[in-house]
């Protein structure tokens, strides 16, 4: 058994899950699909939208959290970055392969401080809240200082305009081999075209519907 597939995690994800797929956000539902997707791709309003999607849940799918618990354990992660923590779902992933890979830090951030209160409850919960520093503010201040000398693998699942800063803010401590793994990139095209260019230092290839996964050459 892994940490993974036994208590108390894996019934926590679980019931997680069932969580997730039962939340709802009124706010939402009263934004034009149009002005949505303009502040999906604004580098200035996005807080406005996630402030709406507050109360949503917004986790990586069960097939997406596997994959990255089966990345950090091939890899043998010991240090992991994430971009949008939300309520801790894949952090509870990434997590799990930190422990069976002996230990190590995932470092977070998350803007919402409601999200990140329950996220730690849920870490606590399920036994790896000594692997996990979530950080509370803007990412692009968060994740800039007090950072992992050698970073194995980055998860960018966060305000998808800020995928190429939040990158391009963790890249000098991407080691030779690190994994990127970025979802919803059909939000993305600028971070694509970055990732997709074997000049700027990566072999990236698409993964299921709106994956991209990125391997950091140099």
């Amino acid at each position: 058994m892994t940490t993974l597939t036994s208590a108390p995690l894996a019934p926590l994800i679980e019931r997680l899950y069932a969580q997730a797929g039962a939340a709802t956000s009124p706010l939402i539902n009263s934004v034009s699909r149009e002005e949505r997707e303009r502040l999906m791709h604004s580098k200035t309003d996005y807080l406005e939208l996630y402030t709406m999607l507050k109360d949503l849940w917004l986790p990586v799918s069960r097939d997406t959290g596997h994959l990255l618990y089966m990345l950090a354990r091939s890899s043998k992660a010991r240090a992991i970055v994430e971009f949008g923590t939300s309520f801790g779902l894949s952090t509870l992933f990434l997590a799990a392969a930190l422990r069976d890979n002996g230990g190590g830090v995932l470092i977070g951030s998350e803007f919402e401080p409601s999200k990140i209160l329950l996220a730690r409850t849920h870490f606590i919960e399920g036994g790896v809240s000594d692997l996990i520093d979530i950080r509370e503010g803007d990412a692009l201040g968060t994740l800039a200082a007090d950072m992992p000398e050698a970073v194995d693998l980055l998860l960018l699942d966060g305000a998808k305009a800020l995928y190429g800063d939040v990158l391009n803010l963790v890249e000098k401590h991407l080691r030779a081999g690190a994994l990127v793994v970025a979802d919803n990139t059909n939000y993305c095209p600028q971070y694509l075209a970055h990732v997709r260019d074997p000049a700027n230092g990566y072999l990236s290839v698409a993964f299921a519907d709106d994956i991209e996964l990125s391997i950091r050459l140099r």
